[in-house]
């Protein structure tokens, strides 16, 4: 949130002087202000109104916990005392906050005055003073730039019959992180309903096979679409939160509860909407009748708790199959992936000694089912060997290999001293 907004300029006798400043006070002292400045001036002007070799830049100070941000216009002109003039919009921050906003609203003001300057003197001919009560036109631009920036995050001023100053703060988000060929992207929006005809032909072919289980590999090869391509593809819907991206859900795989399983705990929405997510069938006007009974509090919470570390997800669901009736078991756990009360447990492969694994050749008498394989002879399994570092979870392996977690078990054995880790 911008906290002041003012219009500062150089005087021939005065040096750097505030001309306007709202709120009232906000940047030096005024008569009519209610709160003390929130920085001393002086003591950063000659960065508000800097030398010429700083002008028509961007420049940024900070100041008693406040970054100031401006674009100091510089003109050379004989029409002016000293053959220059020197001005500068700039906006007050907290020191902490993303300046990315705001970078481009400092340098639109620069640009725009310059330009309204060059052609009929707008900024030299102002002659108001500081204050509602002589402000003119300059006052009431810093009066909107900081009431509709806050408000609206956007603004829309006209300055005269031609010109018109357009404003609007684009929201910034962190980058997201990799999407990788294993993920399973879920969409947290419709997405059909955001497309047209303009969107980009790979989004268009990727987003009907985003549906919660499909992997990205998948989705590629369901869109016939390059791999690289799609991965640009559902990051860009990441980074605007369009979608969330979970494990491969495997029956084999081990689920357990984090600490912030007490969010469930003490929170009877989340609750309610967990029993709503994972019933089967789900709940609903047509569906519902007197008899109608739907998964307590208790049950849910009970079930969650009763996930742990060593259980593949398989033998909990025979442990807990007179409870799981009415439950999809894919949605329970992916509801608690999202909320952030499970996590995966994962499995990696450790060579003894990576660098010199070489699968064993397997004898000949062993039968067709292990002669089968083919892979498994001195050499064949060069690709595998690159993920017997501990480095790479089954997931990851199993994907860029595209072998199911049976048959990466069995070309694991031809190995010998292969070690499988939990974490």
């Amino acid at each position: 949130m911008i906290k002041a907004v003012f219009f500062s300029k150089f005087l021939t006798r005065e040096g750097p002087r505030v001309i306007h400043q709202v709120p009232e006070g906000a940047i030096v002292p005024s008569p009519g202000a209610t709160q003390p400045p929130l920085f001393n001036f002086s003591n950063v002007s000659e960065y508000i109104i800097p030398r010429q070799e700083f002008c028509d830049r961007l420049v940024t100070v900070c100041a008693n916990h406040h970054r100031i941000l401006g674009y100091p216009v510089w003109i050379s002109s004989r029409k002016y005392d000293r053959n220059q003039l020197i001005f500068n919009f700039s906006i007050v921050l907290e020191e902490s906050a993303d300046i990315s906003s705001y970078r481009s609203v400092v340098r639109k003001l620069a640009k725009l005055f310059r330009s309204l300057e060059e052609q009929g003197e707008f900024v030299s001919r102002d002659c108001s003073t500081n204050g509602p009560g002589g402000g003119g036109r300059l006052y009431a631009l810093c009066e909107m730039i900081l009431e509709d920036l806050n408000n609206y995050c956007e603004c829309m001023i006209p300055i005269d019959e031609s010109n018109t100053l357009n404003i609007k703060l684009f929201p910034t988000y962190p980058p997201p992180p990799p999407v990788e060929a294993w993920h399973v992207p879920l969409s947290t929006v419709r997405l059909e309903s955001l497309v047209d005809v303009n969107w980009d032909l790979t989004m268009r072919r990727v987003l009907p096979h985003i549906n919660g289980i499909n992997s990205v590999a998948l989705i590629a090869e369901l869109a016939d679409s390059d791999l690289s391509l799609t991965k640009k593809a559902l990051s860009h819907l990441l980074y605007y939160g369009c979608l969330f991206l979970l494990d491969i859900f495997q029956f084999s795989a081990i689920y357990a509860p984090t600490a912030s399983i007490l969010a469930l705990v003490n929170d009877p929405s989340m609750q309610a909407e967990c029993a709503r997510y994972i019933t089967v069938p789900p709940p609903g006007p047509l569906t519902t009748s007197p008899g109608d009974t739907s998964l307590d509090p208790v049950t849910i919470i009970g079930l969650y708790m009763s996930l742990k570390q060593g259980q593949p997800l398989k033998h909990w669901c025979m442990e807990h199959a007179l409870l799981l009736h009415a439950v999809d078991v894919r949605r329970f756990i992916t509801f608690g992936i999202i909320k952030g009360f499970l996590y995966r447990v994962h499995k990696y492969a450790i060579a003894s000694n990576p660098a010199d694994a070489t699968p064993i050749q397997p004898a000949l008498d062993r039968g067709s089912q292990t002669a089968g394989l083919g892979g498994l002879a001195p050499g064949g399994d060069l690709p595998l060997k690159k993920f017997l570092d501990g480095r790479h979870c089954f997931d990851q392996i199993c994907t860029e290999l595209q072998l199911s977690e049976r048959e990466l078990l069995t070309k694991l054995k031809a190995y010998g001293d292969v070690q499988i880790v939990h974490r």
